[in-house]
This record gives C-alpha cells, structure tokens and sequence, in this order.
C-alpha cells in the first residue's frame, strides 16, 4: 500500500517530466495537407449548403465535427453533450398600421414597420417631435432645446449635403442605426424615420433571427415613412422637406397632429449549437486551453450556395487537425498538463453569437482559462500584403492586448518551431477595419482570457461571396499556421503558470 501511494504520489511530477522530454514537432507533423484537404471538402461542400445560422447544412456541419471529436477520444465538453445548443427568435408582422389626422397610409407604399425592433403595440399620439437629421456629434446637436422624452421622433435619413464627420460609414453620426440608438438615449417611444425610397418594392414582415428576445427595456418602434407622410404632420413646413433642409428651414419643434402606428407580430424559435470536444490534461486538468474557430458562413440565397471555405471552414478544419495531432500526441503518453476544449462555435457571421452565448454561459470557469487561440480565415494569402514572404506569414492579431506574457511567449515558439513571419498590422489601434473586434475571441477577451486571433487578411473578391471555395486554398500554408498553433497551444498547455491578465482590456467604439 504504502509503495502504491508512493507512485500516486510522484505520477503528477512524472506527467510533467514526460512533458519536458516529449517533442512536440514528432506530433505537429501530423498536421498533414491531405488531411486538411479531406476535412475542408466536406465542410465546404454542397451539402452543407453554407453552414447558415440556422440551418439543416450547419446542423450537418456540427455533426461531422461531433463524429471526429468522438473518433478521436475527446470527451463531451458540456455536460455529457458535445452540442452546446442556445436559441434563436425570428419575428414575422401579422399586421401594421400608420394614420395621420384620420388618413391611413399603405404598407410598403408609404410606409413599413421595422422587424427588427417592433414589439407589439397600437400607439396614438397628439403631437410629434422634428429633430431635424437627428444627428448628434462634436459639431451638431439636432436635439437641442428639445424634450422628446416619452415622444414620438420624426427625423429624416440621410445628413444635411454640407455634412462632415472624422467618423464614417456604419458608425457615422448620419447613418440611421446611429440615429436611432440617439433617439432611444433621448427617451423616444417610437420613432418615424422619413425616407425618398418610397415606394418599396420588397415587403418587409419578416426580420433576420436574432439571439436576444428578451430584454432589460423596450426599444422604440420603428416607422420607416414617406414624405408624404411626414407632410401631413408637419403640415406646410413638412412640403419637399428634403430640399427645405438642405438650408436646415424646417423648425425642430412640437408639431400637433393625431397619429396612430400600429403593429402585432408573432415570435418563431429556432436553435443553434457550439460543438466542444475536450482533450483531459494531467496535473493541470482544472485549467484550460481553448482552440476556437467558426464553422458558421451565409449560407445558401435562393439556389445559390456561400461556401465559406476559408471564412471559416479554414478555421473550423484547424480545429479538426489540432484536436487529432494533440489526441496523437496523448496516445502516445504525451498528453497536455492542462486540458484543451476544441470549440467550433456557430452564429458569428450574424455577430459572434456562439462565442458570446459561451462566455455569458461558460461551460468551464472563464478565470481558469488561461488562453483562446482563435483561428478565422487562415487558408489563403492577402494579395494586398507586400512586404515580406507572402508563402510564410500570418497576422497575429490581439496577443498585446491583454497580457504581457503572451506576445513574448508566442514570439519565442515561433522562433524557435515554425518560423513563420508574424505580421502585426491588425493590432494597430486605429485599424480602420476593427478586425480585433469582429471574430469570436473577443468575447473571450471582453471577460479577461488572453487571446491570440490568427488571420489571413483575405478581404478580396471571394470575401462573403460564392466563389469561396475549397480549390482556392493553401494547403501548405495553412499547414504552416496550423503548426505554429499548434507549438503555441502545446507551450499554453504545459508551462507552469496561467498567462498574466495585466493589460486593461480595449472596448470596441463600434463599427
């Protein structure tokens, strides 16, 4: 008994130096082209159909990545399931209405609810505000001396034609969503948006699936109106509005009028799911290293068929072949210290929706993971790259973001194994592109976990397009990535301490 003990006793250390003794580069080999190959024309393939979240082809998808974590051993990583499964709402209009002064105006024609926003309600107010563009920055504040608690807004699209702003595109002052979220700080009920694209061909009754259906307030509704409309509330003021403001002669006032927005919908669920498998380490089990990548994409339009080869059926085949090269390596009784969750996670082309639901719901605790390496499009080469050896690089984005150790550490491996040019370009805090903030690590990052997002930089023609096919990818270069994860994820999984959290974490100022 005592010599038993005496054993049970030293396997912890002996674990450890095993680990000290093992070669990693005997398993990162195992990281072969044929493999990546076998794995990427599956999950890029027809019957997938895109992988939409959600979708039957992304249910397909996960259940491919569930039966290779099964062949390889892994264990089920949320509670005796791979599938870590959330839900989705659609909202569909059954019916709307808009009256000015008792003249009832036609859906589509004149007007539409939005889908996205609207809760169920029939409003009647006695009066409206104009704010003019509703814009509100440094130089201009359309609500000015205005009280619009409680009220409804009228404001219209678009910006006054000598309109400047340092900020633009989707987080322009004059962009609507903007204009909208001002209006709802200001305390709006409901909303009417004047619009010249009117009428409108498309119907709009049906909104996009989102994740959150349940919510801390209410938003206001949305009414997206002509100017016809906006005409019989403004009365005389209200006549071609669009060129009266271009001299900004409209009064931002009270306006009196009698009108009536009404709108009903019905809620439809559907489910997605994350597919974690776990690799159980030694010593160390308690803590963890996470290998992320998004085997969502767009999906199928019509007949026509987004592949997302390399965005991210890149990523979610890396996953595929660490997970086998470390399952290899524990085989052969080099197992990690500390376990490793190979995650592939859905919904983040609709907004990180996977990765955030994991981290608002963490399966194993965010303060014992020590690191999300995350990998997002690494199997093609940016052609607008032009200094260094466009065959041997990657850029390495967010590993100075939120610890000090981490940067260093993934520069020594580096240097040491793979000797891949790593490119910083991203980490640049004026990034016009905001790329640290538009895949899934940053959900890990925004709750503390040092991360490191490993990227390609392929924003060209086949970006979000059909033509992202699996014949237009780089084996050999994402096998070169694909080793230098996997040496960085062996270094995370072994050393003896946790990564440092030191460095304030950067918030996103949107998009």
């Amino acid at each position: 008994m005592k010599r038993i003990f005496v054993v049970l006793l030293l396997m912890p250390v002996l674990a450890v130096e095993a680990q000290k003794k093992a070669n990693p580069s005997t398993f990162a080999k195992t990281i072969t082209v044929d493999d990546l190959k076998k794995h990427l024309y599956t999950i890029a393939s027809k019957e997938m159909e895109g992988r939409g979240t959600p979708s039957p082809g992304l249910d397909r998808a996960a259940a491919y990545i569930e039966n290779h974590f099964r062949s390889l051993g892994l264990t089920a990583g949320n509670n005796g399931s791979f599938l870590q499964t959330y839900p989705l709402y659609k909202d569909s209009a059954t019916n709307a209405s808009l009256s000015v002064n008792e003249t009832a105006y036609e859906i589509n024609k004149d007007y539409q609810p939005s889908t996205l926003f609207n809760y169920t309600a029939n409003m009647r107010f006695s009066e409206a505000v104009f704010a003019g563009f509703g814009i509100v920055d440094s130089a201009i504040d359309d609500y000015k001396d205005l009280d619009v608690a409680g009220k409804l807004v009228v404001i219209l699209d678009g910006a006054p034609a000598d309109y400047k702003s340092s900020v633009t595109g989707l987080r322009s002052p004059a962009y609507w969503y903007t204009k909208y979220g001002v209006a709802q700080k200001k305390g709006a009920a409901a909303i009417i948006l004047v619009s010249k694209d009117f009428p409108r061909k498309t119907p709009l009754t049906t909104s996009q699936y989102k994740m959150h259906s349940y919510q801390k307030t209410l938003q206001p509704n949305l009414f997206t109106v002509s100017a016809a409309v906006v005409e019989n509330i403004l009365g005389e003021e209200g006549k071609n509005i669009f060129d009266k403001m271009k001299t900004s002669s409209v009064s931002k006032k009270t306006y009196t009028a009698d009108i009536e927005l009404g709108y009903s919908k019905v809620t439809s669920i559907a489910h997605a799911s994350n597919v974690i498998g776990v690799l159980e380490g030694t010593d160390l089990k308690d803590e963890y290293v996470f290998i992320t990548g998004h085997y969502d994409h767009l999906g199928k339009r019509d007949t026509v068929i987004y592949y997302g080869a390399d965005d991210d059926g890149s990523g979610t085949t890396s996953v595929l072949e660490l997970a086998s090269a470390f399952a290899k390596a524990k085989a052969a009784g080099k197992g990690p210290r500390r376990s490793i969750v190979f995650m592939t996670v859905s919904g983040e082309e609709k907004g990180l929706w996977g990765s955030e639901y994991y981290t608002d719901h963490p399966v194993f605790p965010l303060n014992k993971t020590t690191v999300d390496l995350n990998i997002d499009m690494v199997g093609r080469i940016d052609g607008t790259r032009k200094q260094g050896d466009s065959t041997n690089y990657v850029y390495v984005v967010g590993d100075d973001k939120v610890s000090s150790d981490l940067k260093v550490i993934s520069e020594a491996i580096n240097k040491k194994y793979a000797k891949v040019e790593l490119d910083y370009k991203f980490n640049d805090p004026k990034d016009p592109q905001r790329i640290y903030f538009r895949s899934d690590h940053y959900n890990f990052a925004k709750h503390g976990v040092p991360i490191i997002f490993y990227y390609d930089g392929m924003l060209d023609a086949d970006y979000h397009k059909p033509t992202d096919t699996p014949d237009k990818i780089n084996y050999e270069l994402m096998v070169k990535r694909d080793r230098l994860i996997f040496h960085t994820a062996w270094e995370m999984a072994n050393r003896n301490d946790m990564l440092k959290r030191d460095i304030p974490l950067e918030a996103p100022k949107g998009f």
